[in-house]
C-alpha cells in the first residue's frame, strides 16, 4: 500500500507523544523530532520536512493545545491540517479551454507511465460526458505509438498518428482531426528520456509553442521520491508545468514526492495513478489523502468508487430481486464484478478508518475461484442453483480448474447469503426497500 512505511511511522510517532496523558511543550518537541525523521526517510525534501516540523510545533505548543482535555485530538488535527495544506490544501481540478478542443500535453521522462497515463486520463474523461482523442507525438521509444494505440482501444478512444513526422506537425494537425471529428479533448502523449536533456526540452517547447495547450501536465513515478521533485523543478522551469500527475502510488511509495513536489514547484498534483488498469486513475485530494497516511481512513473516496462501480439501475435491479427473494447466482457475480471495479477488498478495507498503513490480511485473488465456479455454469443452473445433481457440479469443476468440494461450499455460501438476504427482508426490510427511489420501483 502507498505510504505503509510513512503511515507506520508518523501513526507512531504520534501516539508516543499523545499518549502520556497531559500534553507538555517537552513532549511536542520530543514527538515532532520523530515525525521529522519519518518525512525524511520517506524522502521528503528536507526544507520541506523542516518548515513543516516548525508550523506543526508553533501550533502544538500554543496555550489552547497544551490545556485543551483532549490535546492527543488536537495535535492529531494540527498534523493532518498541514499535512493537507503541503499537499495543496483542496483538489486542483483541471482547466478548460473555451474553444474546442480543449488541449493537454503530458510530458515526463521514460518509465513514469506516461503514455498508460494518456489512455487512463481519457478513459476517465469519458465518464465524466467528454469526447477525448489521443495524439502520438513520441517516435523516438520503440513501440510507443503502437502502445498508445494498444491503451486507446482499450478505452475505445481514437488515436492519431502520422508515424514518425515531425512531431510538431503532428500535434497541429491532430487539433484539425479533432476539430472535423468534433473530439472535444485532445491529450497529447509526447516523447520522453531517460534524462533531462537540452534535445527533449527543445522539442517539447516547440510542440507547446505551436499547439497552446491549456494544460501542460507533469507525469512523474512517485517511486522516485525526492528525483520525482527534481524532475518537476525542471521541466517547470523550462515549460511552465500546469500540474503533477503522480503514477504508481499503489507500489512501495515513501512519499516523497506526493508531501514535495506542492511545495517546492508550487504546482498542485491534480490526479494519481493508483494502479496497473487503465481504470484505476482517481483526482488527487490532499485532504483525503493527509487522513490514509494519518489512518483516519478515506471514506469519501471509497463512496466515490462505490458509486461509480454500482450502476443506479443495477442497484434498483437487485433491490428488487431481494425484495421477492430472487437472487440468483449472476447476481452473485455481477457483485463480485462490482467489487472488483472499486479497486479490491484489500483497497477498501485500506480506506476504512484505523486501518490505514496496516497489514490488511485480505487475498484479492480470493474472488476467482467463485468467479470461475459461476462462469462455467450454464445460464440455467445460474439462474436455479437446484438442479446442481452430482454429475452437474463434477462437469463444472472440471471446466473451472477446482474441485466438487469448492463447487459444494460456493453454493453452501449462496443458499446462505439468501437465508440471510431473506430475514433481512422482513416486513421492516421491504419497507424500507420500497421507500427507495430505485429506477424501475
Amino acid at each position: 500500500m502507498a505510504f505503509e512505511g510513512l503511515s507506520e511511522k508518523l501513526q507512531g510517532a504520534l501516539r508516543k507523544m499523545t499518549g502520556r496523558g497531559r500534553l507538555t511543550e517537552q513532549a511536542v518537541k520530543e514527538g515532532m523530532r520523530e515525525v521529522r525523521m519519518a518525512l525524511l526517510e520517506a524522502d521528503v525534501n528536507y526544507a520541506v520536512a523542516k518548515d513543516f516540523i516548525r508550523k506543526v510545533t508553533d501550533r502544538c505548543v500554543g496555550a489552547d493545545v497544551l490545556s485543551s482535555l483532549t490535546p492527543s485530538q488536537q495535535v492529531i488535527r494540527i498534523v493532518n491540517e498541514e499535512m493537507t495544506e503541503l499537499m495543496g490544501s483542496t483538489n486542483a481540478k483541471l482547466n478548460w479551454s473555451s474553444s474546442v478542443p480543449t488541449i493537454f500535453m503530458l510530458c515526463g521522462l521514460q518509465g513514469a507511465g506516461k503514455t498508460t497515463m494518456c489512455a487512463k486520463l481519457a478513459g476517465y474523461l469519458i465518464k465524466q460526458g467528454k469526447k477525448p482523442m489521443l495524439a502520438a507525438c513520441d517516435i523516438y521509444r520503440p513501440a510507443a505509438i503502437k502502445q498508445l494505440q494498444v491503451v486507446g482501444q482499450q478505452v475505445n478512444v481514437p488515436v492519431f498518428e502520422k508515424g514518425t513526422q515531425d512531431p510538431v506537425k503532428t500535434a497541429k494537425e491532430a487539433i484539425e482531426y479533432a476539430r472535423y471529428y468534433q473530439r472535444d479533448v485532445l491529450i497529447i502523449d509526447t516523447a520522453g528520456r531517460l534524462h533531462i536533456d537540452e534535445n527533449l526540452m527543445d522539442e517539447l517547447l516547440r510542440i507547446q509553442k505551436a499547439v497552446s495547450p491549456t494544460e501542460v501536465l507533469l507525469t512523474v513515478d512517485a517511486m522516485t521520491g525526492q528525483d520525482a521533485v527534481n524532475v518537476a523543478k525542471a521541466f517547470d522551469e523550462k515549460l511552465g508545468v500546469t500540474g503533477v500527475i503522480l503514477t504508481k502510488l499503489d507500489g512501495d511509495t515513501r512519499g516523497g514526492a506526493a508531501l514535495s513536489i506542492k511545495a517546492v514547484t508550487g504546482k498542485p498534483i491534480k490526479f494519481s495513478g493508483i494502479g496497473e488498469k487503465l481504470t484505476d486513475i482517481e483526482p488527487f485530494h490532499p485532504d483525503r489523502m493527509a487522513s490514509r497516511i494519518l489512518g483516519m481512513g478515506d471514506v469519501l473516496t471509497l463512496i466515490d468508487k462505490a458509486t461509480e462501480a454500482f450502476d443506479e439501475q443495477d442497484a434498483g435491479k437487485f433491490a428488487r430481486k431481494g425484495l421477492n427473494n430472487k437472487l440468483t447466482l449472476e447476481d452473485f457475480l455481477d457483485q463480485m464484478q462490482s467489487m472488483k471495479k472499486m479497486g479490491g477488498l484489500r483497497s477498501m478495507i485500506s480506506m476504512l478508518p484505523g486501518m490505514s498503513g496496516k497489514d490488511i490480511d485480505v487475498d484479492d485473488n480470493a474472488m476467482k475461484k467463485p468467479e470461475a465456479i459461476i462462469r462455467s455454469m450454464t445460464p440455467k443452473e445460474r439462474k436455479d442453483p437446484s438442479i446442481l445433481n452430482a454429475s452437474r457440479r463434477k462437469r463444472i469443476a472440471a471446466g473451472s480448474g477446482t474441485t466438487v468440494q469448492d463447487v459444494n461450499t460456493l453454493i453452501r455460501q449462496f443458499e446462505q447469503a439468501q437465508q440471510m438476504m431473506k430475514r433481512m427482508m422482513g416486513t421492516k426490510g421491504k419497507k424500507a426497500l420500497r421507500g427507495m427511489r430505485f429506477p424501475g420501483m
